[in-house]
């Protein structure tokens, strides 16, 4: 009895110098920031160009400059009045010196001129991935190849229905 009494008050003191418990605190947070926004600032335009019965590409670089180039069978030729040529382009706004993801939706769609119609497909992007800087802006340039039928039909050939562009913070 006395052995098991000294164990007791052994335990007893042990466990009374162990915590069995401990607590700490923390606080919670939040920060929202500027929406991500997106809008177009030029539209997409091949400019004036001419065809001969072979046909052709035009490939459109997406970029202030707006660079056109043909190939293929080379059916495709740039007049000297070159009329509007540009990418299109897009301002993305947000949060600044975050970074986003841009996306063309559509991967073809069609301008026509009554019923003539041509193919703009191959949709390019001067960002797949950016960088808003420091007051929150980027401009996103979008340029296309225009599939060109041999002996198309002279006159303006425009969308019926606009491309789509998706813009995401990462």
């Amino acid at each position: 009895m006395k052995k098991s009494l000294g164990v007791l008050a052994v335990f007893l003191i042990t466990a009374t110098a162990v915590n069995a418990q401990a607590t700490a605190t923390a606080n919670a947070s939040a920060t929202i920031v500027s929406p991500i926004s997106i809008s177009k600032t030029t539209d997409l335009n091949f400019g004036n160009l001419a065809v001969d019965a072979t046909g052709g590409t035009v490939i459109l670089d997406p970029s202030l400059a707006a660079t056109r180039n043909s190939s293929g069978a080379g059916g495709v030729s740039f007049p000297a009045n070159t009329g509007t040529v540009s990418a299109a382009a897009f301002t993305v706004s947000g949060q600044p010196n975050f970074t986003f993801d841009f996306n063309v939706l559509n991967p073809t769609i069609q301008i026509s001129n009554g019923v003539e119609i041509m193919n703009v497909e191959n949709f390019t992007k001067s960002v797949g991935a950016g960088l808003l800087d420091g007051a929150g802006t980027q401009t996103v340039y979008v340029g296309a190849d225009l599939i060109v039928n041999g002996s198309q039909a002279p006159g303006t050939y425009t969308s019926a229905s606009p491309f789509t562009v998706l813009v995401n913070y990462n």
